[in-house]
């Protein structure tokens, strides 16, 4: 048995010897006899974004066998708006290769992410998980690259205070127990996301954390390695069905609102993305020298392109529009930059000075041999929560790919490059030059409406989709709701309260 297995947290993984990928009906039967599992949980991304559940007791091994082979049906009409219900059976069908022990179930429980299928067997066209594979598969085809993604995933732990170590208001960034309450809260949720078949990066206690009416507020943030961008995808589902539980069950309550209040830190989805080599698996996110590649400014292009429709699939509530403000690292202007978290797009600070940084602080120890170019990435930083997140990486897919169709990408990364603070007065010119991203649901749609035929392209997102994600958008009517409620505190909190648990 190899490292990776060994060290992999997913039970399956360890007891069967393989990779998740590599799983096939037999092995989850298997799995299923040896360990005596009494229940399988289907498990699928619905309209709302959230994961839903269909549970099966195993009462023989032919019926466990028929699951696993045909799956069940379901009511499409009562998951997915675009479903009309004279004609809303669909298909689910696990996807093995999700298969994970349920750490909350009570009995012993598999889990498996299905894939929705319609009447004729097919794949559906426009479900979540399907538009992100088609989007993903069609900028393979385009630039013969593949599109991996990662989040960062940030939401709010919320319980009563104690009193003891008072943290510093709006000063958490990477705090320390006991200034930080829930340090240990995150990393059982990191084990638990882990088991799930989670990749993660590293977890810490973010900016955000108040103190109101005896309760204490503290934000957190759980960031993944970049995979697949359809594995992100089921990743950051499961992480944010993970947290909940888990909160539940310590009696904590968790949001992933985009802004819980005036003055405080919001909370993102930033996704970061990198183009690799499928042959490879070389990054080719940086050139031989070190520098940013024509592959990634081309990406860019796209995305500074398609940036204020982009809103309407990450930014899909109105508190969304109380976090992306001026002066709260949170981006409103059309433009990238390195290390720029004022940015719409930022170039993460990457490993290409060419030094031991390890050997300068631990002589005699030399750095790993594996490239440190790998872990460059791009980062875009507008969405939060609100968003179906298999939408947002396809939304992200077909913009990096309609990046690499424009004739002039390099010079359209050029023109909307910044390289200094654009919210300082001296660079007021430099301001006035960019474009504005949406300031509403309401300008979302608008932006969705004019920009969807590139989204329709080669049948990513079907038309269906498209005018039901401008439909619930334009359902808000809040051209002037979110101006007024900037100046109405009781109005802000009733919208809080109604899209707390959004996503």
């Amino acid at each position: 048995m190899n490292q990776e297995i060994r060290m992999n947290k997913n039970h399956l993984v360890a007891t069967l010897g393989k990779p998740a990928a590599e799983f096939t009906k037999d092995d989850i039967i298997k799995y299923v006899e040896q360990q005596e599992i009494q229940m399988i949980n289907f498990m699928y991304p619905a309209g709302d974004g959230r994961l839903k559940t269909l549970n099966f007791i195993i009462n023989n091994a032919a019926y466990l066998d028929t699951i696993l082979s045909f799956g069940e049906r379901v009511d499409g009409s009562s998951l997915f708006s675009h479903i009309e219900p004279g004609n809303s059976d669909l298909y689910v069908l696990p996807r093995f290769s999700t298969a994970f022990l349920d750490p909350f179930a009570e009995i012993p429980t598999v889990a498996m992410l299905c894939t929705f299928f319609n009447k004729d067997g097919e794949p559906l066209p426009n479900s979540p998980e399907q538009t992100l594979d088609k989007a993903c598969r069609e900028f393979t085809a385009t630039t013969g690259l593949q599109f991996e993604a990662m989040g960062e995933l940030e939401f709010y732990v919320i319980a009563p205070d104690d009193e003891s170590f008072p943290a510093t208001d709006q000063r958490g960034y990477h705090e320390s127990a006991p200034f930080a309450k829930f340090n240990e809260f995150r990393t059982l949720c990191m084990s638990h996301i882990a088991a799930t078949g989670g990749q993660i990066k590293y977890g810490h206690s973010e900016v955000g954390n108040f103190t109101q009416d005896g309760v204490i507020y503290e934000q957190n943030e759980i960031e993944f390695l970049p995979v697949k961008a359809q594995n992100a995808a089921d990743q950051l589902a499961l992480a944010k069905w993970v947290i909940r539980n888990l909160a539940h069950r310590k009696g904590f309550n968790v949001t992933f609102a985009p802004k819980i209040t005036t003055g405080k830190a919001g909370s993102g989805l930033h996704i970061h993305m990198r183009l690799t080599d499928p042959a490879t698996g070389r990054n080719m996110m940086v050139d031989a020298d070190g520098k940013l590649s024509t592959e990634a400014r081309r990406a860019i292009a796209g995305m500074m392109e398609l940036a204020p429709s982009i809103t309407a699939f990450g930014n899909t509530n109105p508190t969304s529009y109380f976090r992306l403000v001026p002066h709260q690292e949170a981006p409103t202007n059309i433009c990238w930059g390195d290390r720029n978290r004022s940015v719409l797009v930022r170039v993460p600070l990457g490993w290409t000075a060419k030094k031991d940084m390890c050997a300068a602080v631990n002589p005699g120890s030399k750095a790993s041999p594996a490239p440190a170019a790998g872990k460059q990435t791009v980062e875009i930083r507008s969405a939060d929560c609100s968003a179906d997140v298999y939408l947002l990486l396809a939304a992200l897919a077909v913009a990096c790919r309609h990046g690499f169709e424009m004739a002039n990408a390099l010079e359209v990364a050029e023109q909307n490059y910044v390289d200094v603070d654009i919210h300082r007065p001296e660079n007021a010119a430099r301001l006035a030059a960019l474009g504005h991203l949406p300031a509403s649901c309401a300008q979302g749609a608008e932006a969705l409406q004019r920009q969807r035929t590139v989204y329709e392209e080669a049948g990513v997102f079907t038309p269906a989709m498209i005018d039901a994600q401008i439909q619930l958008l334009r359902s808000y009517n809040d051209e002037q709701l979110v101006k007024e409620a900037r100046q109405n505190e009781s109005l802000m909190r009733q919208l809080v309260d109604r899209y707390f648990h959004c996503g």
